[in-house]
């Protein structure tokens, strides 16, 4: 086959697809007519009463014999008033009124609210407190002639025939099914769309070497549109077909259906993951494994290993660097201050000072003694610190140190009342974290960190 009958087929095969996918559409609309038919077909009634003279046959509908006996039975009232008035019309409205009581009671109306509102309408106009109160005096000479026939008739006219009118009922099958001929319009649908999925899953089976239930499950939701029963479920073939044919563009929906989707999805994990791990932590602080594992790293088992090097004596050496070498310059105004004033408590206990003070010009003399004995004290006290903290002879003797230190603070770890205050303190801490933190996780939140991935996305 050349070339310019490969692209005539090509393009037949676009346009018949197009061609399908309205078709689709037009199916699709038919079928969300059908499905809200009834609850619409009192507007539809009162609107375009053709439509409902066509369309009620398709759904086995009938106007309902009970209400309109009584609505005849009005219209012969209305004819009776124009005729001879008022007092001569008693029979007619002593049967109304015989025929309110059994609407009310036998409520023959598939629609629960249309008799309600027949109800409230008539309530408000006539100030009764109870429908039956209300139609027997709606249908009453006194009131009729009160209150001008014409004037409430033409009210019945106005707000409650078109309501009575639009009552009805549905045939029923032998099965006591209620009768429905939608599928012989919907059939036409089916066909069409049975030949073109048949024809799309022989080209696909041939081009793709499929079996047919792969071809099938390649194109599963077409299936939707040869379903009796469901048909709103089209809606979903017809939306990829509009697409795929190029005649919406459905781009921006789907990718903001999928970050919902992931938003919800990533918080229900990240919940999960942080909150399980959480827990493994607290279990294994219950059982001492994280005591043993901080201060006996030669015991841990199967343990993969960053580094060649006991992280807690690391961690305490880092600490103990940092403390000389940067803190303690930074607290050497409050640390002279605070030796200061502990000579002075000590110069003050000495025996005679206070025969001392009295002494003319010896009085401010402790306390010069003081600031200088502080001011060489602390200077002389840190540098000699850092000298021997500097001295790489001193280091064996600093590891020495941090060792005994880990294994002093081990023994005491290791006893009971110390165990449980730390454990207990490190289990609520945890806790504190899960509830603050990984419960309170919100969807902005997993939605700012999708906002930052998709920024990562773009500049790499």
């Amino acid at each position: 086959m050349n070339s310019s009958s490969q692209v005539t087929k090509t393009k037949r095969r676009a346009w018949i697809e197009r061609g399908i996918a309205i078709v689709a559409v037009l199916n699709l609309l038919l079928v969300l007519f059908d499905l809200t038919y009834l609850n619409v077909r009192s507007l539809y009634f009162q609107t375009i009463p053709s439509l409902v003279q066509m369309y009620d046959p398709v759904k086995g509908i009938h106007p309902h014999p009970e209400t309109q006996r009584y609505l005849a039975k009005v219209a012969a009232l209305e004819v009776q008033l124009t005729q001879s008035g008022v007092p001569e019309v008693e029979p007619s409205l002593t049967e109304l009124r015989s025929y309110s009581d059994r609407l009310i009671q036998d409520h023959p109306f598939p629609n629960n609210g249309t008799l309600a509102t027949i109800q409230q309408n008539l309530q408000s106009r006539t100030a009764a407190k109870t429908s039956f109160v209300a139609f027997d005096r709606f249908w009453s000479q006194d009131y009729l002639a009160q209150d001008n026939w014409q004037t409430e008739l033409a009210f019945w006219n106005q707000q409650i025939q078109p309501l009575m009118a639009a009552n009805y009922y549905r045939q029923v099958n032998r099965f006591g099914q209620s009768i429905d001929y939608f599928w012989l319009i919907d059939l036409p649908f089916v066909l069409v769309f049975a030949i073109d999925i048949a024809i799309r899953d022989r080209a696909i089976r041939r081009d793709l070497e499929l079996s047919r239930l792969e071809s099938l499950l390649r194109r599963w939701y077409d299936l939707f549109l040869l379903l009796p029963l469901a048909r709103w479920l089209r809606i979903l073939p017809v939306t990829l077909r509009l697409q795929q044919v190029g005649l919406i563009n459905s781009g921006l929906l789907e990718a903001e259906v999928r970050r919902d989707f992931t938003i919800g999805f990533a918080k229900e994990i990240t919940q999960v993951v942080g909150i399980q791990a959480i827990d493994q932590m607290q279990n294994a602080i219950r059982r001492g494994d994280v005591m043993r594992w901080l201060l006996y790293p030669e015991t841990r088992r199967t343990y993969v290993q960053v580094n060649d090097c006991n992280e807690l004596e690391v961690i305490i050496s880092r600490l103990a660097d940092i403390t000389v070498y940067q803190v303690l310059p930074q607290i050497q105004p409050e640390l002279d201050q605070f030796i200061y004033h502990s000579l002075h408590h000590i110069v003050e206990e000495f025996p005679g000072y206070r025969q001392l003070q009295i002494v003319p010009g010896m009085s401010r003399l402790p306390k010069r003694t003081t600031e200088r004995l502080t001011k060489n004290f602390s200077q002389n006290a840190y540098q000699s610190l850092v000298k021997i903290w500097s001295d790489p002879e001193i280091s064996e003797i600093k590891n020495q140190l941090i060792k005994s230190f880990r294994a002093s603070l081990a023994v005491e770890l290791q006893k009971k009342h110390n165990t449980k205050e730390f454990e207990d303190l490190l289990i609520d801490m945890l806790e504190e974290i899960k509830i603050n933190y990984i419960k309170g996780i919100t969807n902005a939140e997993i939605d700012h960190i999708l906002d930052e991935v998709k920024q990562l996305d773009r500049t790499a």
